[in-house]
């Protein structure tokens, strides 16, 4: 196994390694919505908002292990909000990857999310 940490990524709320990888597959960590440079701003408003960020910080972590949305098999989202954003996620959702190509997905609420994001990603890759 190989334990990926990637300095210009975003800073890890709980002890973990950004992504952990192992017979091809990358196990990217659920990403909040923080600024990998100033990790103390606040969180940016809305779900559309905060889902742009998480996928820009999972593209940070993916692009520091030669990867890229491309190659994301699964995604698995959580939802504070999940009634009232689920629609929100899933008109914005298609548009991080070439149509026709989007990965499977799980999607759940939750009660709550480290830094009182509202949403969180995490990912399983796969190396081509």
């Amino acid at each position: 196994m190989l334990h990926h940490m990637i300095a210009s990524g975003p800073q890890p709320v709980a002890p973990f390694s950004h992504a952990v990888e192992a017979n091809g597959f990358v196990f990217v960590t659920g990403q909040m919505p923080t600024d990998p440079a100033a990790p103390n701003a606040p969180l940016p408003e809305g779900v559309e908002a905060q889902t742009r960020r998480v996928v820009e910080n999972l593209k940070i972590v993916l692009g520091g292990i030669g990867l890229s949305l491309a190659d994301v098999i699964m995604a698995r989202i959580y939802l504070t909000e999940f009634e009232r954003d689920y629609a929100a996620l899933n008109a914005l959702w298609p548009t991080f990857f070439e149509p026709g190509k989007l990965p499977a997905r799980t999607t759940v609420g939750v009660t709550a999310l480290a830094v009182g994001a509202l949403v969180e990603i995490d990912l399983v890759a796969r190396r081509p």
